[in-house]
């Protein structure tokens, strides 16, 4: 009966993180679902309502002594398979290790078993995987302390940023920092602490779908059925942009998942959508009506002196270009009008039209190229072909397939 009663409290009084929450911890979990924890309650992602917290991790329940946590991170540590995409909850002077959302046998341990030299009752912890920090690491937070704990040798470098608020969580996502401090946050370096910019801000407009608040442009997901997008393309990096008028997608790997912005936010000088996009040698290219913006992907999307050119200058092309591909390893970019698809060689001087062939399908929306092949999408639908030699070949169109929402974030 007490069971039963704390489980009827819980539903009766979930919280409502638009209302302003101060969260107790923040993480993603190994599929890239970000998880909020306020007491005994959590919200999966950045929409819907709260839940019981041990609907997801059951032992996150008064019966187990772990009605709420502290801090959590995910662990990345791709050299150590056994770790890496683990969820770590810290409460009090315990650690408690998640995968699969199942807790690993021989846990909960003292904090100082899995990571000697940081401190008990810990404020928040995020990951900082190498190149972002100098090795693979975790930041754990107390107070105004800061803990960079070395996930190989183990070692902890202990530094003091007064100038953070106290961060009772924080979250690494896409590649930047954020400490949460009431229903705020502030964006800093992981390793010099320095913020930049005007914080706080105030997390209901950038991490949370709230009514009176906005997000991505006033991005929402749409159904799969009536998706649309301009462009698509998956740069050196591994990282995947969907963009669909004024909006662009930014998938990184599925276990960090799909975020929307409006495109000026990574590329500023496009401001009306794109026609077409393609990915080589480290750069992104944009295509809108004649003319070509090309940006630095490895430096924060800058734009290259003397661009934007035209089309016609710089790939040798006349005409309004439906959509464009580079296959993985290749130096050809694909020019897709009308029925039509062009070569031209990325590696000439100038560029220009290498074959022009015919394309049994009219109307494509956007093309990527990957390992799997080639998709041309058209609205809700996508034609798939196993290489450019069977496309190139082909005289009849494939079957449509449908766009999913494993593949661009849409609603089933």
């Amino acid at each position: 009966m007490e069971l039963f009663t704390k489980t009827l409290f819980l539903y009766a009084a979930l919280p409502d993180r638009c209302e302003g929450i101060e969260f107790d911890a923040i993480t993603p979990d190994e599929k890239g679902t970000t998880f909020f924890f306020k007491g005994p309650h959590l919200w999966k992602g950045y929409h819907g309502s709260a839940q019981p917290s041990n609907e997801h991790f059951k032992e996150l329940d008064d019966i187990h002594n772990i009605g709420h946590v502290d801090a959590a991170f995910r662990m990345h540590n791709i050299d150590n398979p056994d770790k890496h995409d683990h969820i770590y909850f810290f409460l009090d002077d315990k650690v408690f290790s998640y995968y699969n959302h199942t807790l690993e046998d021989g846990y909960p341990k003292q904090i100082q078993d899995d990571f000697p030299g940081v401190p008990t009752h810990l404020d928040s912890a995020v990951e900082c995987p190498k190149g972002e920090c100098m090795a693979d690491s975790v930041l754990f937070f107390k107070g105004h302390d800061v803990h960079l704990y070395d996930i190989t040798t183990k070692t902890v470098k202990t530094k003091t940023w007064s100038h953070l608020p106290v961060c009772t969580s924080a979250l690494r996502w896409l590649e930047h920092y954020y400490c949460f401090h009431g229903h705020n946050f502030t964006r800093f370096n992981p390793v010099s602490g320095e913020v930049n910019g005007t914080y706080p801000k105030d997390a209901r407009n950038y991490f949370m779908g709230c009514a009176d608040f906005g997000h991505g442009g006033g991005y929402r997901p749409r159904k799969c059925s009536e998706v649309k997008i301009d462009a698509i393309t998956t740069d050196d990096a591994g990282k995947t942009y969907f963009f669909a008028g004024p909006i662009y997608m930014r998938l990184d790997t599925h276990r960090d998942g799909l975020h929307a912005f409006p495109i000026t936010r990574a590329w500023k000088e496009v401001t009306n959508g794109v026609d077409a996009v393609f990915s080589y040698t480290d750069k992104i290219y944009l295509i809108k009506d004649d003319q070509v913006y090309i940006y630095k992907a490895a430096a924060h999307y800058t734009l290259i002196e003397g661009y934007p050119k035209t089309v016609k200058e710089e790939l040798g092309v006349e005409g309004r270009v439906d959509a464009a591909f580079v296959c993985p390893d290749d130096n050809t970019v694909h020019i897709i009008q009308g029925q039509r698809i062009l070569y031209v060689d990325l590696t000439a001087t100038p560029r220009a039209v290498t074959q022009n062939l015919p394309l049994p399908l009219d109307g494509i929306d956007a093309a990527l190229c990957n390992a799997k092949g080639i998709d041309l999408f058209k609205g809700p639908q996508y034609y798939h072909y196993e290489s450019p030699m069977i496309l190139a070949m082909g005289r009849m169109a494939p079957l449509p397939e449908n766009i999913t929402s494993t593949m661009m974030g849409c609603q089933d």
